[in-house]
């Protein structure tokens, strides 16, 4: 995962921050207090997934950053058709988990860098910190949003910690699976776009569409 800079190829990026907002809606779906034991550690290992292909695609902030909105606007969205305030615990807090998930991505990938950074260990290296800065801030959410991090039952620990060695793990498993997609969705955009234009500019935002149709039939069954 290089530090090249590049023009920030927004076809693949809106395509991948919209399949990243469905996904996070669908292991979401049934929530609507607090995560469900090791939910939120899914959605960790999801996440990362989703920005590390995009990192792939273009190493740069914005890229990041658009992943990011993406996902929360997919939030707000499923807000909206559940009915739920945005001062709600399946709505705020994970869009600070999102929020933290992006920074933490960020902050790895500036430390993890050059031939390390596009080595299968580097990958995994880069999944795992970055679920771990991740997670271990996720407990100031409460701070942010003034809804407290859920808990295990009984017990004063956020689930997030508790839970931490499996998002950790996962983190370090799905982040060179999505270096290897974001690769592919490049390679994909040059090859239909031979002239440097790209093509899936054209049909991203269409994508983007159908993943919000997929959310709100996902809502309705």
């Amino acid at each position: 995962m290089s530090l090249e800079p590049r023009k920030t190829s927004w076809g693949p990026v809106l395509v991948l921050g919209g399949l990243w907002g469905l996904s996070e809606a669908a292991l979401g779906m049934y929530l609507r207090q607090c995560a469900s034991t090791v939910s939120g550690s899914l959605m960790t290992g999801a996440a990362l997934f989703f920005l590390a292909a995009a990192w792939s695609v273009s190493p740069r902030l914005q890229a990041i950053a658009g992943m990011v909105v993406m996902a929360c606007s997919f939030k707000l969205f499923d807000a909206l058709l559940l009915g739920l305030p945005l001062r709600h615990g399946a709505v705020a807090n994970p869009i600070f988990a999102i929020a933290m998930e992006g920074a933490a991505f960020l902050l790895i990938v500036s430390l993890i860098r050059g031939d390390l950074a596009a080595k299968p260990l580097g990958r995994m290296a880069t999944g795992g910190l970055a679920a771990l800065v991740a997670v271990n801030v996720f407990p100031l959410v409460g701070f942010a949003t003034g809804i407290a991090a859920c808990k295990v039952a009984g017990t004063a620990i956020p689930l997030s910690l508790y839970y931490s060695p499996i998002a950790i793990a996962l983190s370090a498993l799905t982040v060179p699976g999505g270096a290897w997609a974001g690769a592919r969705a490049a390679a994909l955009d040059l090859r239909l776009a031979p002239a440097g234009r790209t093509r899936l500019g054209w049909v991203s935002p269409a994508a983007v569409l159908l993943c919000m149709a997929a959310l709100a039939l996902l809502r309705l069954i």
